[in-house]
């Protein structure tokens, strides 16, 4: 059925709403987008939905989110496994709270029991609470970071990871199964409880996050000694970080904790900020108007569902709020946690810290220098929490710390998945930790460069929305796949990696092996003088993303690597 036709079938059937059928009449004339809104099915990827909210075939609506469920609950039911139930949460977007119940209702419809959180929580939390519970698997409705007009949907496993291979694509068999609406089961929603199918989740599961976070401390008596001397300027960004980050704190002792008032309260327009993303340095304008006003230490803001973060620290020697990326603020944690636990004795000996291809380098050079070992993952943090996992089935090593360069970390395993609210009390435990010793996080990142060398990243992306966008991403890959270049940017290549075709290459010697990690459309150089370079499509928006990482013999050196490599590599598909 082509776009036009099934428009017409979502105007004139009788299972789609009144409302849905209002906004549908109002695009009568525009094929442009009758065409984009139903060109295809939304795609359930390997992480779940994504998309804008509208209606239509190719958008998030309460239509498309009861077609994923009901390929989840079909798969959990094949499985054998609908006895366990699922947990469900929801971050501050529009509709969240919607597609929240609308995939409760269609699970209990089929008979797998739900525990909903009765408000907004952060991502990290669901995946605690469906380990917590026992349950099967888990759905946090959350478009994470990307604009107001999206929203997304989530799956997790049993783990607490969000699914990978071989589980993903079986889910996603189930879903693209469903091609008729109406196979698709709900029930109401008084029913669901009286049948013992709908749940809501208590307050006990948050007490028991907030204790298993504060039993991750290192040095309860140097926060004790200095959190009040500690000034913190944080945002929330209208999302879902407000309460349990404050409350986490608050808990610990940091009494001086100044909330940015117009982004306090959650609001799925998110009206201060263009893109609610602590990546973005104009999301922290209001904070860090804040902090000048109250002179702040640091500055920290969480993204909408508070599974990000993003921090400034003030400069003493120069009086500037500086920003850390996530790859430096990742690093400030790992260094800390090393050292500390390496202090303490209870660093194991068998320890290992997990990033991604794309994060900074520096992380091999800390790992080397305490003895722990370093394990690099696909782009993304499922692929992180699987190795929690895999640590766990085969104890050859205990879990220390996880980042990625996107601005999220794991300190401890009570979740699966990047936690901002455990990174925002990690990282004030730092602070506080080198406050007593008369520094700030700029004084120590900078001791980290002097040590490990000054190791600089970026990340260009170009944005090619619709049907032909996606089409350009797929020739640009194509074409550099079929002439890999020696050099780039004046940099020999010394090794090419792809991971679609599981493809190791010795640009010496020429010699092939295979990567040892999933297949995925991403290509990879290794240049000389520890450089490197990362091609791959965006997996949630219609972009393409380059990685880019260079080491120098001072800041400016790294710099002026970094931004001649980055010019370079955004003509390698030209």
């Amino acid at each position: 059925m082509d776009a036009k036709k099934t428009y017409e079938f979502w105007l004139e059937d009788s299972y789609f709403d009144g409302k849905t059928k209002e906004e549908l009449r109002g695009i009568a004339n525009d094929a442009g987008e009758i065409e984009e809104r139903f060109c295809k099915d939304l795609e359930f990827g390997t992480g779940g939905l994504r998309g804008i909210i509208g209606a239509g075939t190719n958008r998030m609506n309460i239509y498309t989110v009861r077609k994923a469920t009901q390929g989840l609950a079909n798969y959990i039911i094949r499985e054998k496994e609908q006895e366990k139930g699922v947990a469900i949460a929801y971050d501050s977007r529009n509709m969240s709270p919607e597609f929240a119940e609308e995939a409760a209702l269609c699970l209990a419809a089929n008979g797998i029991k739900v525990y909903i959180f009765p408000s907004l929580r952060p991502t990290p939390m669901l995946s605690f609470a469906l380990r917590e519970l026992g349950c099967t698997a888990g759905i946090v409705v959350t478009a994470s970071h990307n604009p107001p007009e999206y929203n997304g949907y989530k799956v997790y496993w049993e783990d607490g990871a969000q699914i990978t291979a071989p589980k993903d694509k079986e889910i996603i068999g189930e879903v693209n199964a469903i091609t008729d609406y109406g196979m698709v089961k709900t029930m109401d929603k008084d029913q669901a409880a009286a049948s013992g199918l709908y749940q809501v989740i208590t307050e006990e599961i948050d007490d028991r996050y907030m204790e298993a976070l504060k039993s991750l401390v290192l040095r309860p008596e140097i926060i004790r000694k200095e959190a009040k001397n500690l000034k913190i300027v944080y945002t929330p960004l209208h999302g879902t970080g407000n309460l349990p980050v404050r409350r986490v704190l608050a808990e610990l002792g940091f009494t001086n904790v100044y909330v940015v008032k117009e982004q306090e309260l959650p609001d799925g327009d998110f009206p201060t900020v263009s893109y609610p993303n602590p990546e973005d340095k104009h999301a922290f304008a209001l904070a860090l108007r804040l902090a000048e006003e109250v002179d702040a230490d640091i500055v920290l803001a969480t993204d909408p569902d508070a599974d990000r973060l993003g921090i400034y620290a003030k400069d003493t020697k120069t009086g500037e709020y500086v920003s850390f990326t996530g790859n430096m603020s990742g690093m400030l944690i790992l260094e800390y946690l090393l050292s500390q636990r390496k202090a303490m004795g209870t660093l194991p000996e068998n320890g290992a810290v997990v990033t991604t291809i794309v994060s900074s380098k520096m992380a091999r050079k800390i790992t080397k220098a305490y003895g722990i070992e370093l394990i690099e993952t696909l782009t993304g943090f499922k692929y992180i929490g699987e190795q929690i996992k895999f640590f766990e089935q085969d104890h050859r090593f205990e879990y220390v710390f996880g980042y990625e360069e996107s601005y999220g970390c794991l300190v401890g395993t009570h979740a699966r998945d990047k936690d901002a609210v455990v990174a925002v009390m990690a990282l004030c435990e730092a602070a506080a930790y080198y406050k007593n010793q008369g520094m700030t996080l700029c004084d120590q990142m900078r001791k980290l460069y002097a040590a490990y060398g000054y190791y600089k990243e970026d990340l260009c992306t170009v944005t090619l929305k619709g049907q032909d966008g996606a089409r350009q991403i797929a020739s640009m890959l194509e074409h550099i796949r079929a002439d890999v270049p020696e050099d780039i940017g004046g940099l020999t290549v010394t090794q090419f990696r792809d991971y679609r075709e599981d493809l190791i290459i010795n640009m010496a010697s020429g010699e092939k092996t295979g990567t040892g990690l999933p297949k995925s459309n991403v290509l990879y150089f290794e240049l000389e003088n520890e450089a490197w370079c990362c091609i791959r499509p965006s997996g949630t928006e219609p972009k393409i993303k380059f990685y880019i990482g260079a080491v120098g013999m001072d800041t400016d050196d790294a710099e002026t690597k970094l931004a001649s490599l980055t010019e370079a590599v955004k003509h390698l598909a030209d």
